[in-house]
């Protein structure tokens, strides 16, 4: 299924199955999941990213095992709204995961999702070797929970 938006996904959805949330990192993805009645969103893992074909394997495999909805994918925008390099990046991947599966996919801006998962950390005295450990999911959890959110008001 093509990369579409969040109007019309939410149009298409059942009425109690999970959404699975990622956020795209140049080393690892940021899994999270939400609640069948996508109220909460939980951060559930990180994916070290190798290779497209396997990265999309696993993903796929995971939003069939929780028997997810859709896909949400954070967008990387400038602070200014405009589409750099990461941002580019992050489509091509939607894009190509579209094509392997009939699974809805759904871009969300995620400007400041990692900085403020970093401050919230940082304001629970979280050490730096578990920040970096938990942001990715963090950050995955936030994207989804924006996401979650909007939903709830469509």
């Amino acid at each position: 299924m093509a990369v579409t938006t969040l109007e019309e996904l939410a149009s298409t959805l059942p009425h109690a199955a999970p959404l699975i949330g990622l956020d795209l990192g140049t080393r690892n993805i940021g899994i999270a999941v939400s609640d069948r009645l996508r109220t909460v969103a939980t951060a559930r893992s990180v994916l070290r990213r190798t290779r497209f074909q396997a990265d999309a394997r696993s993903l796929i495999d995971l939003a069939a095992g929780e028997a997810a909805a859709g896909i949400v994918i954070g967008l990387p925008l400038n602070m200014d709204g405009s589409e750099g390099p990461r941002a580019q990046a992050t489509r091509a991947f939607a894009r190509n995961l579209s094509r392997l599966t009939a699974m809805p996919l759904i871009l969300w801006d995620e400007r400041l999702s990692t900085a403020a998962v970093e401050r919230m950390l940082i304001a629970g005295d979280t050490s730096r070797a578990r920040r970096a450990e938990l942001k990715d999911k963090l950050a995955a959890a936030w994207i989804l929970q924006g996401v979650l959110d909007r939903l709830q008001s469509l």
